[in-house]
C-alpha cells in the first residue's frame, strides 16, 4: 500500500513551494482534509492555465500528469470545467498555483 500525506498537508507544502518560488498559491476549493483528490491548476501571470491530476500509471504509482489546457478565446470553459469537477465530488481540493516557471514547479514538486 502507498503511504500518501494527508490532502490538507500536501496542499500546505504546495503553497509554501510556489511562494518559496517568489509566486502564489490560492485554494480554490477546499475538499476532505486527509483522503481528498488534489487537483492542480498551474499559470504564470494568470495566463495559460494547465490542470493537472494524479492518474494511475502502469508501474501502480499515481503521478500528476496534466489533463485540461486552457484555450486563450475559450477561458470560460476551463473554469466551468473546473467547477464541474467540484460539483462531481466534493472532496477535491483546486489548488491554483500561479509561478513563473509552471513546468519547473511541476517537475519539482508534483510527483
Amino acid at each position: 500500500m502507498d503511504a500518501r500525506l494527508p490532502a490538507h498537508i500536501e496542499i500546505t507544502g504546495l503553497i509554501r513551494a510556489a511562494e518559496a518560488e517568489g509566486g502564489t498559491a490560492m485554494v480554490l476549493s477546499k475538499g476532505e482534509k486527509d483522503a481528498g483528490t488534489i487537483l492542480v491548476v498551474t499559470m504564470y501571470r494568470g495566463e495559460n492555465a494547465t490542470l493537472y491530476e494524479r492518474m494511475p500509471q502502469l508501474d501502480g504509482s499515481r503521478s500528476f500528469v496534466a489533463t485540461k489546457f486552457q484555450d486563450t478565446e475559450k477561458r470560460y470553459e476551463f473554469t466551468e470545467y473546473l467547477e464541474r469537477r467540484g460539483a462531481q465530488d466534493p472532496d477535491n481540493w483546486i489548488l491554483e498555483v500561479d509561478v513563473a516557471d509552471p513546468e519547473r514547479f511541476v517537475a519539482s514538486n508534483l510527483h
